[in-house]
């Protein structure tokens, strides 16, 4: 174990392995506490020219049913679809390590981390493990970061400031009739959003069309599901796809659907966001995530229009 500790007199080494773990260190105020990240962390900006500790064994600009075979084919030979490199690590002698135990597919896990550390004698970091499959367990995993790195109370704040909004919102948005809304998780084969994502679309207030369990994970759906559920607005954010990856594979994804005569499709009630900055990453930009659903459903969330355009767009 590392031998610092809250209350040591110095700031703690902290390196994250999933962006979501790097926003709420640096929203914690741990920026200049953090050494090293994954390939991943993007944000906030400059994180980049941090040292990066993992690399990804997929293709990431290829086609969603081009990733969807390798992740498969991966997964099929039992190997892990992401590396940590261990010297990196070593080098960066970090205190706390950040990392996820949620999804193989999303992020490094942590039976990665651990086999990178297998070999360390001596001296070791305090992992931290998140799992977030609901909004509170998000803000939970806030408070989990905050006990880990020294910042109880700040951690604290951000969660009871993060659950506060979605309420506010939601108090908003339950005095108009609710839309029907489709979210697509994944384009090819066809997934739509579970997890955090059925509290996001009911605080939204929207009605998921797939009735999602919130905390479930993200269910496989089929053309015909897809027929059945008549949403009036279809809203696609991969998983990981920024909206110029999305936009790409859009049109072509939406010709196949023609056939089904899609109240949305026909009607132009379809929308695209940025999955890989917001929806998809369980910490504090949930709660912009929330806010851009608002927007596409031209519901009433108390703040102006400010994500169109750059976090999504209408389909055209």
């Amino acid at each position: 174990m590392s031998d610092w500790h809250p209350g040591s007199g110095r700031a703690p080494r902290i390196v994250t392995l999933l962006p979501a773990a790097t926003e709420i260190v640096c929203a914690l105020g741990a920026r200049d506490a953090l050494v090293g990240r994954s390939h991943e962390c993007d944000y906030p900006l400059g994180v980049e020219a941090l040292p990066a500790c993992t690399l990804s064994r997929l293709n990431i600009h290829g086609s969603s049913i081009e990733i969807d075979r390798d992740v498969r084919q991966l997964l099929a030979d039992s190997l892990s679809l992401y590396e940590v490199n261990p010297d990196t690590l070593r080098a960066l002698a970090p205190d706390v390590i950040v990392t996820q135990a949620q999804c193989e597919v999303c992020a490094v896990s942590l039976d990665v981390v651990e086999a990178a550390l297998a070999t360390w004698t001596g001296r070791r970091p305090t992992i931290v493990s998140l799992a977030p499959a609901t909004l509170s367990d998000v803000w939970e995993s806030f408070r989990v970061v905050g006990q880990a790195i020294g910042a109880v109370p700040r951690a604290e704040a951000l969660a009871a400031q993060a659950a506060e909004r979605v309420e506010a919102i939601a108090a908003r948005t339950a005095r108009t009739p609710p839309t029907r809304l489709a979210c697509i998780e994944w384009l090819e084969p066809m997934m739509s959003a579970g997890n955090w994502m059925p509290e996001l679309i009911a605080a939204a207030g929207a009605q998921d069309v797939f009735e999602v369990a919130a905390g479930a994970h993200s269910p496989w759906i089929d053309a015909d599901i897809l027929a059945k559920s008549a949403p009036d607005i279809i809203l696609a954010m991969p998983c990981g796809f920024a909206l110029n990856q999305t936009a790409q594979e859009l049109n072509a994804w939406l010709a196949r659907l023609q056939p089904l005569a899609l109240p949305a499709v026909r009607n132009g009630r379809v929308a695209m966001a940025d999955g890989s900055q917001y929806f998809n990453r369980p910490g504090p930009r949930l709660i912009q995530s929330l806010e851009i659903l608002c927007e596409v459903l031209g519901a009433p969330y108390g703040g102006e229009a400010k994500f169109e355009g750059d976090a999504w767009r209408w389909a055209t």
